[in-house]
């Protein structure tokens, strides 16, 4: 049984950091993709940043320069500095892998950027 478990949440400062980590388990295989993705209240969630097995990167043009996206073969991490209150919203780990028909998705985390 696949899992993504999420964590490393919370609140935080404006102009603070956090990093999340989610660790994947039930995999056969290291996922090809894992990434992130956030949903804040009223809105519709969108992607944050990808990694792939081989280390390639890529995040939301509205992020890059702030957030970081690494990963530990089964596990994905987000290190994210500067945060903005917009940043406010519940994070989702995510991580496809061959042999497998979907996509999987973490429960989330629960980010808050506030003074």
């Amino acid at each position: 049984q696949v899992q993504l478990v999420e964590s490393g949440g919370g609140l935080v400062q404006p102009g603070g950091s956090l990093r999340l980590s989610c660790a994947a388990s039930g995999f056969t295989r290291s996922p090809f993709r894992m990434g992130w993705y956030r949903q804040a209240p009223g809105k519709q969630r969108e992607w944050v940043a990808q990694i792939t097995s081989g280390g390639t990167t890529n995040f939301a043009d509205s992020l890059k320069g702030r957030f970081t996206i690494s990963r530990d073969n089964f596990k994905v991490y987000l290190e994210m500095n500067n945060l903005k209150p917009e940043d406010t919203a519940v994070y989702y780990c995510s991580a496809a892998a061959l042999g497998y028909s979907a996509t999987f998705w973490g429960q989330g985390t629960q980010v808050t950027v506030s003074s």
